[in-house]
């Protein structure tokens, strides 16, 4: 359905969710994409959601799925069994006690140690999985033993739409944890031309940044999934050539941001990233988000990001030649190219009740990678093989 119909469905539920204002901020930049903001003063997260579009009823809904998303994560309504990892397997359930997500100073679950668990499903067999309710809430209130984090939490129209964006963003942050992994060189070699996809939606993007007098680099991180992935770097003019006038001042950290995307479509997957990267941006100037460190406003930019601008654009890869083309089979082609992959298990997890307009789900794929965050074990056996050069 349109965005514009999405959001008559959910804005009368608003109110029941927390969220007591949408605003635009796209004014508080000079670049003129679209940037909205959701607020959810007693959040049990973030209270500051944000979304971004082509358009701005396309921000406007991005903004408030993510903060119904979250809302629903911080109390979600599923069934919980208490009891241990040996328990559930005396039962013949199949079970994943997570230890890629427990969360740093943590212990890890014992197998004869009692929590409560939730049941999903696993994408790729279709059978049910229990894993630990900790590693799916979002409550910060809590002392938990797991990571708790955003990752893989994803909203729709649907319970289709909701898996299939959360299954992107899984897949979005494995290529983007490997391409950090990645030597100087290699990371820096995928630098495309944006322009290049020959489209009308990016390049109208790409004209607005220019005029900004802001610089865009844009990568091609796609990795052996092969689900297209690109990331974004969106910086100051004068971070583009060593031999600009300006180019020995101090840049902040805070002047330089990020913004990465996936999709089946590459055309999409790099509007997704270039849009992140002028949000992030927009997060900065706003300074209304909640778990931003005081540090990063005074930091000063890391050289290896400053190189980024110094990379050469090169023209994008041929398009994939099987394009599918219905959300069901954008959803089997993910599915599958993970599968192919040696994934082992894709669980979604429903969170929102049945008799709402929306779905929100949370994904928890273990054999990919997982962000910078504060777990007892920061990297997988994916990252750690690209790092020693396997």
């Amino acid at each position: 359905m349109s965005p514009r119909e999405t959001l008559s469905r959910v804005e009368p539920l608003l109110a029941r969710f927390g969220i007591t204002r949408v605003a635009r901020h796209t004014g508080l930049d000079d670049i003129g994409i679209p940037v909205w903001c959701a607020y959810t003063p007693n959040s049990r997260s973030i209270v500051i959601a944000q979304g971004k579009g082509l358009t701005d009823v396309d921000a406007k809904v991005s903004t408030v799925m993510e903060a119904l998303e979250r809302a629903v994560a911080g109390e979600p309504f599923v069934d919980r069994f208490r009891g241990s990892a040996s328990s559930l397997r005396a039962m013949g359930h199949k079970i994943d006690r997570l230890d890629c997500l427990i969360a740093i100073h943590k212990p890890d679950l014992g197998p004869d140690e009692e929590t409560d668990w939730v049941a999903g499903i696993d994408m790729l067999s279709g059978g049910q999985i229990y894993i630990p309710f900790e590693a799916v809430v979002l409550d910060r209130t809590r002392d938990a033993r797991y990571w708790m984090s955003s990752d893989g939490l994803a909203s729709g129209n649907n319970i289709q739409e909701a898996i299939f964006h959360g299954v992107l963003e899984r897949i979005e942050r494995d290529a983007h944890v490997l391409w950090q992994v990645s030597t100087e060189a290699d990371r820096y070699a995928g630098c495309v031309d944006p322009r290049g996809f020959q489209d009308g939606a990016l390049d109208g993007l790409i004209d607005k940044i220019d005029a900004s007098g802001l610089a865009l680099r844009l990568f091609d991180i796609t990795s052996d999934i092969a689900i297209p992935c690109f990331t974004a770097m969106l910086g100051p003019g004068d971070c583009v050539s060593p031999r600009h006038r300006h180019a020995s001042r101090d840049i902040r950290l805070v002047e330089v941001t990020g913004g990465t995307g996936a999709h089946p479509s590459p055309v999409r997957a790099a509007i997704r990233a270039v849009t992140e990267a002028v949000q992030s941006r927009l997060t900065y100037i706003s300074g209304a988000r909640d778990d931003i460190s005081p540090a990063t406003f005074t930091r000063s930019l890391p050289p290896l990001m400053r190189r980024a601008f110094e990379a050469v654009p090169g023209l994008p890869g041929p398009a994939p030649e099987h394009r599918p083309r219905n959300l069901k089979q954008m959803l089997q082609h993910v599915l599958e190219a993970l599968r192919t992959k040696g994934i082992g298990s894709i669980i979604a997890v429903r969170l929102s009740e049945d008799t709402l307009p929306f779905s929100v789900v949370k994904l928890v794929i273990p054999g990919l990678e997982n962000p910078e965050g504060e777990r007892a074990r920061r990297l997988g056996t994916r990252a750690l093989a690209r790092a020693i050069g396997f």
